[in-house]
Order: structure tokens, then C-alpha cells, then sequence
């Protein structure tokens, strides 16, 4: 008999019959944190928070002794991680079940489609048993022997947490740079490599984003540093085989609400500057040919001007929101004449079509494009733009986007497809000929079937008249008749949009019963830009009630009910998902915040905080009145309640640069006081870990396992597959 994770009211141990005290569990005691009452007022409105005192400093965390406050939080963050634990126990048989299911699904030795690259085809591939990928590469053949590039299971050996990224190769082909993180704060120091030899070189470069920018000289890079709240916000320039002391700084950004970073065009003729902020952007260019040179403005910075640059024979091409261009179009200028006044017109906008990026090529233009919520890839031959053509997949609903194309002669584009029953896939598309080419799809190990699934796409009417898409995945023979569950899943922040997408771990759902939906609510950017607008600011709140229309009408309509609906989401989605419950409790059996941003008002207050600053044109800047007061009536922390709560589960890094642990630990600790009902509440905290979770191929799948082996037994699923 599997025990749920309901529990009645225990009696205390005194007060039980003794026979019947050995066949009774008692339920674990959930840790109860310290309250500690600290006040805030802002605009004449008062605030207490009894869990403040669970933030720590970079400087407490990463100390040598922890501080009497430090040891309180970690023990704290362990007895809930116990307490899960022991919450779950009955789940561990499963879970390793699920886990050792989802990996089994990957295929062990694996090897991506290789790309070329100035003389070289790159390859990254798994070796089986093996956490960590290894980049290699051939030099003009296929057939030629491979190069080690980088081997990262030997460099992460002896570390709890390793990250390698931004690998990037000298124009001469003998030096390779890459950032690591043993941390996962995402502070990255650079290393360099000699490709010959395979010594690393003596130029070692702490606290950047992980990524550089190689000058034509192939000794001169670029690279960018962040501050103490982890704000991207000066570029340097090192000169390899010269002390890092001497670096010089070539920009600072000094606008708080902006961040910058640093790239090559396409045509390695420029090194660009960019600076960005949520409304607003800017570039400076500087030929990669003269890293001595100055940097010179492209085109200075306006309010809620966006734009962004592509350089091709001679020409810049912008897109660009100007002149009321809400879902972009594409200007043209001469290379030397950047500012404003000198962009014309090449691509016009529409009102129903988003433009969402380029790819150029020698003969072709290649336009990333989204129509009423589906990725289109665009193909146009230079010398008949007019005449341009889609890319046909055969399917209505996914995924498609142009991937690693970074040689210019060329007349096939690589492209990324996948949908809710498709695998990924890589496609070479021939733009001459309009045919795809099959280069590589997901192995899904094992007896998977794409025809055993049946994917939907409909629309919600959300209450103000809006049409909120749905993306819904089964296994076929689902009854739709109110008796199978349904995880509903939302993101809803920034303009990123939720594709239907496919998962070989979401087949452990769907194959014992579970449907799973993605509500392509507002806030997200599928219906193009003004479906971002309003979901953004003081339209907010329609993010949450999009959501909230979207499960009710799945009950209504017999997907699922609700003492068999789940709801999940991470990060910016966990805020979604704290506001959900409080707004909507009983529509959910449970629910799954991931990392969740939950305590708002205080985190827009506390320009110390890692994104604080830059997102104030997402959020509003609660310093202004309107904004606090507005952000309060939604802010998952503050709108705690005495209230039935569904079952919980809440995930955590201790290390989150994003997201810092202490907003999910206080939510935890705040719901616990206040909640009424015998509902399961966890917290789990990977205290290893930042917002990504774990490291490595596999281990990241652990969290999953748990986060499944919860949901399937709330479900009453926790044993054996659905059997059609």
C-alpha cells in the first residue's frame, strides 16, 4: 500500500492506544522558522516581514566561518530538506524508478550534427556514462581525426557544481577560450587554452559572464565583468601574455536599468558593444581589424526604441520597433552612415506578424517570423526578396527556428524543429531546391512511438474577451471525461514565448495517464508584441488570470478536473504559480514553483540584488507609488492567506544569482503559519546549485524525479504505467 502525502491530524504520542501506536505513523513535524518581526514602510504603507532575517551576503555565504546568522539559514534550508525528505521517503523506490526511466530515455553516446567554421567542422558529443559533453573538432574533412577541444568531465572532476561555456576559437585557429563556474552563481572566469600544445596559458580572467570576443590579431579579446549585484556593466580588453591588472576598460555602462555585453558580426569585420535595457538598446562598433582603435556609437540610446544590428556586404541591417513598429520590421544602411536619419526601409511591418531575427547569407535572407503563436522560418533569394517563401514541416503546431549558421557562403541554413510529438530535429534546408534534409533526430531510447501521442492546439476566451492559445500533449486513449490529471504549465514574463516543444521526460507524465498543456498566456510574446504589453507592468495581473481561464476551462470541458489539475511553473513562472494559489486555491490539487520569484515588492525595492535595477520596465519601480501599490495586490508573498493551500512542492538553489533562496524559504516559512489546511508543503534547496539547478547531463534529473514522484502520487499514480 503506497502512502499519500496526506496526512489526518496527529494525536500526541500520549494520547494513542498503545497497540495502536505501532501501526501508526506519525506524521514528521515540519521545521517551524524563527520569527523575527522587520519593518518596512515605503509611502506611508507599513510592511512586516518575520522571515527577513533569512538573507545572507555573497560575503556570509562563500565565508570560510560561517557567521551565528549563516549557520541559522543553512540549518534552516537542511531540516526542510529533511523534512521533504522524509515526507517523500515512501516515495524513494519510485523515484528512482523515474529517474533511472527519464535517463534511460537519453541515449548515452551521443554526438551533435557538426557545423563548419572557418577551415574546421565542430562537433560536441557524450560519451557513454558520462555526466559532461566534450567538444572536438576536424580540420576540413569530416574524415579527418578529431581534435580535442575540450573535455569538460575531466575539467569538472572534484567539483560538486562545472559549467563551461562560451567556448571560442582564435581567428588563427590555435587558441581556444572558454569561461567555468564552479559555483553556478553564473560568475565565470576565463581561461585560455593552446591548441597545439594543449597547456593552458598563464591568462586567467575572474568575474565575467563567461564569454570573450576574439580581435583579428588573435591575441587581443574583449570581455565583460559584472558588478556586485551581478549586473553585466564594463567591457575590457586584454592582450594576451599581459597581466590582467593592466586590462583596459573600454566601457562602463553606467545606466543601472542597463546591461552590456559584447560579439563579433557574422561577417568578422566588427566587434560590437551592446547595451540593452527592457524597453531600450544600443550599439557601438569598432572593426575587429584595429583592436586599438576607439569604439564609435551606432545609434544613441531613445526611450523604448529597440533595435538590433546585422552587418553584410557593405550594409547594416536593423531591425527595429521605430516609428511605431510594434512587431519590428528591417532598415538598411550603408556601413559608415549608422545614425538614424540614413535607415531606410526594407522590410516593412505587419500587424500580425512578429519579426523575431535574421539570418543573412551570400544569395539568401533567412527571416525568423511568429504568426498567431507559431515560429515561421522565412527563406527570400536577394536578387527576388519579393518572391520569398515559408519552410513547410508538415505539421500546424511547433516549434522552428534557424540555429548554427555561421559561414555566409552557403546555400543550405541549418534549422531546429520540434513540436509535442515530434523530437527535436535538425533539418539542413536546401534554399534553392526547398528541400529538408534529416540530419539528426532525438533518439528517444526505447519503445517510444510518436504515433501513440496525440498533440492539440485550441483557444481560451480569457475574461476580458482575449483569445489565450493552448498547446496540449496525451497519450491517446485519454478520457476526457473529468477522471485523468493534467499538469498545466505557464511561464508568462518578458516576452518569452512557450513553444510546444517536445520532452522524452515528460513521456513518464503522459505514459501513466498525465495530459500537459502550455497556456501561451500574456505577458509571453506568441501573439506577438502587444501580447506582451499586456501582460506586463499594470496589465500583470492578466498573466495570472489568463492562466487561472485557461484551467477552468480545461475542467469545464472534461481535460481534467479539479481534484486532478496541477500547475507548474519556474522562476518568473513560480511567480505566476504563488500568485495562482493565492488567487485560485481549490482549482489546483497541486502545484510546483521552481525557483520561484515570489516575494516581489521587497526584491524591486533592493537595488543590490542581482536584476533588480534592469527590470523595472517589466515589473514597474515600486520606489513610484502607483507601482508598489499595484505590485502589492499580486505579489505572492505579501498576499499569503489564511486559506486552504493545494499541496506544495517548492525548488531552490542556495547559490541562485537569479532568483536568491531566501524568497523561496520565506514563502515556505510565511505559507506554514498561515495556511489552514493538512496539505503537503515542501521545500527541497539543491544547495549546491544556483538557478539552473545541478550540473551534468544526468544528475539534473533527480530534482525531476522528485518533482514527478509528487505529482503522479497526489494522483494516485505512483505505481505502474497506463495501460490502454
Amino acid at each position: 500500500m503506497i502512502l499519500v502525502l496526506v496526512f489526518p491530524m496527529c494525536k500526541t504520542v500520549e494520547n494513542l492506544p498503545e497497540q495502536k501506536m505501532t501501526m501508526e505513523k506519525v506524521k514528521p513535524t515540519p521545521p517551524k522558522a524563527r520569527m523575527s518581526a522587520h519593518e518596512m514602510t515605503m509611502h506611508g504603507d507599513r510592511r512586516v516581514d518575520n522571515y527577513y532575517w533569512m538573507k545572507l551576503s555573497d560575503e556570509q555565504k562563500n565565508a570560510e566561518t560561517p557567521d551565528d546568522q549563516t549557520k541559522e539559514v543553512v540549518d534552516y534550508l537542511d531540516a526542510e530538506n529533511e523534512y521533504t525528505s522524509k515526507m517523500t521517503k515512501h516515495l524513494e523506490g519510485f523515484q528512482d524508478k523515474l529517474y533511472d526511466e527519464i535517463v534511460g530515455r537519453i541515449k548515452q553516446s551521443d554526438k551533435s550534427v557538426p557545423y563548419y567554421k572557418n577551415g574546421y567542422y565542430y562537433l560536441t558529443r557524450y560519451d557513454e556514462g558520462k555526466e559532461y559533453p566534450i567538444y572536438g573538432r576536424k580540420k576540413s574533412s569530416l574524415e579527418s581525426p578529431e581534435e580535442l577541444l575540450l573535455d569538460v568531465n575531466a575539467l569538472a572532476e572534484g567539483f560538486d557544481y562545472y559549467a563551461a561555456r562560451g567556448l571560442s576559437v582564435s581567428p588563427n585557429n590555435e587558441i581556444l577560450g572558454y569561461g567555468e563556474d564552479t559555483l553556478s552563481r553564473r560568475i565565470y572566469t576565463l581561461k585560455f587554452k593552446d591548441l597545439k600544445s594543449g597547456a593552458l596559458l598563464p591568462d586567467v580572467i575572474e568575474n565575467t559572464t563567461g564569454s570573450m570576443v576574439w580581435a583579428n590579431d588573435n591575441k587581443t579579446v574583449f570581455y565583460t565583468r559584472k558588478d556586485k549585484s551581478l549586473r553585466s556593466y564594463k567591457i575590457f580588453k586584454h592582450i594576451l601574455g599581459t597581466s590582467t591588472d593592466t586590462d583596459q576598460e573600454i566601457y562602463h555602462e553606467k545606466d543601472e536599468t542597463f546591461s552590456t555585453y559584447v560579439y563579433k558580426t557574422k561577417s568578422q569585420k566588427y566587434i560590437v558593444i551592446g547595451s540593452f535595457a527592457t524597453l531600450s538598446s544600443d550599439f557601438r562598433i569598432l572593426e575587429a581589424d584595429n583592436p586599438e582603435g576607439e569604439f564609435r556609437l551606432f545609434q544613441a540610446r531613445e526611450r523604448k526604441h529597440e533595435y538590433d544590428i546585422s552587418h553584410y556586404d557593405g550594409n547594416w541591417y536593423i531591425r527595429t520597433n521605430k516609428d511605431g513598429a510594434k512587431n519590428f520590421k528591417v532598415m538598411i544602411t550603408p556601413e559608415n552612415a549608422t545614425s538614424v536619419e540614413n535607415w531606410k526601409d526594407f522590410m516593412g511591418h505587419k500587424d500580425d506578424v512578429l519579426i523575431s531575427g535574421l539570418e543573412i547569407f551570400k544569395n539568401h535572407l533567412v527571416v525568423n517570423e511568429r504568426i498567431e503563436g507559431i515560429t515561421k522560418v522565412k527563406v527570400a533569394n536577394w536578387d527576388d526578396l519579393d518572391n520569398s517563401h515559408y519552410i513547410d514541416f508538415g505539421e500546424e503546431a511547433y516549434m522552428a527556428y534557424s540555429t548554427t549558421n555561421p559561414e555566409f557562403d552557403s546555400d543550405k541554413v541549418r534549422i531546429y524543429f520540434s513540436s509535442m510529438t515530434t523530437p527535436g530535429t535538425t533539418y539542413d534546408y536546401d534554399m534553392n531546391s526547398k528541400k529538408l534534409e534529416l540530419m539528426k533526430r532525438q533518439e528517444v531510447v526505447g519503445t517510444f512511438n510518436a504515433e501513440d501521442y496525440q498533440s492539440e492546439r485550441f483557444r481560451v476566451t480569457a475574461a476580458d474577451g482575449a483569445q489565450v492559445p493552448v498547446s496540449l500533449v496525451y497519450k491517446k486513449g485519454y478520457k476526457k471525461d473529468g477522471s485523468q490529471p493534467l499538469l498545466l504549465y505557464a511561464y508568462g514574463s518578458y516576452g518569452n514565448s512557450m513553444d510546444p516543444y517536445f520532452s522524452s521526460v515528460r513521456l513518464s507524465l503522459l505514459d501513466r495517464g498525465f495530459a500537459f498543456a502550455i497556456a501561451h498566456i500574456r505577458g509571453g510574446q506568441e501573439l506577438g508584441r502587444q501580447w506582451y504589453e499586456d501582460g506586463k507592468l499594470f496589465n500583470k495581473k492578466n498573466t495570472f488570470t489568463d492562466f487561472i481561464d485557461v484551467g477552468q476551462y480545461l475542467t469545464k470541458n472534461g481535460y481534467t478536473s479539479s481534484d486532478k489539475m496541477f500547475c507548474m511553473g519556474g522562476s518568473a513562472g513560480g511567480l505566476l504559480i504563488g500568485a495562482v494559489i493565492n488567487m485560485e486555491p481549490k482549482l489546483w490539487k497541486g502545484a510546483i514553483a521552481a525557483v520561484p520569484f515570489v516575494d516581489v515588492v521587497t526584491t524591486m525595492l533592493d537595488e543590490t540584488i542581482p536584476l533588480t535595477t534592469g527590470e523595472y520596465d517589466e515589473w514597474g519601480n515600486p520606489n513610484d507609488k502607483a507601482y508598489y501599490d499595484y505590485i502589492k495586490t499580486y505579489s505572492p508573498y505579501d498576499n499569503v492567506a489564511k486559506q486552504e493551500y493545494p499541496h506544495l512542492l517548492v525548488t531552490t538553489g542556495y547559490h541562485d544569482s537569479q532568483v536568491q533562496y531566501w524568497e523561496p524559504a520565506k514563502w515556505v516559512a510565511k505559507l506554514r503559519e498561515m495556511k489552514t489546511d493538512n496539505n503537503s508543503l515542501l521545500l527541497h534547496t539543491e544547495m549546491g546549485a544556483g538557478h539552473g539547478g545541478k550540473s551534468g547531463r544526468f544528475q539534473r534529473y533527480r530534482e525531476t524525479a522528485l518533482e514527478y514522484a509528487f505529482l503522479l502520487d497526489l494522483a494516485g499514480k505512483a505505481e505502474g504505467v497506463l495501460k490502454n
